[in-house]
């Protein structure tokens, strides 16, 4: 549960960090695949109980 929630923070965070100019777009975009993928992977074991 708790690796599911890192992926979800995977995908909102980079957005605020290339806002801030923290980060570019490309890793912005590298990061928030990933951490969709992994959400989608890690989800659904905690959320069928």
């Amino acid at each position: 549960m708790f690796v599911s929630f890192i992926f979800l923070a995977m995908t909102i965070v980079p957005a605020f960090l290339v806002f801030a100019q923290v980060m570019t777009m490309s890793q912005n975009k590298t990061l928030m695949f990933i951490g969709t993928v992994g959400w989608f992977v890690t989800a659904p074991f905690w959320m069928k109980k």
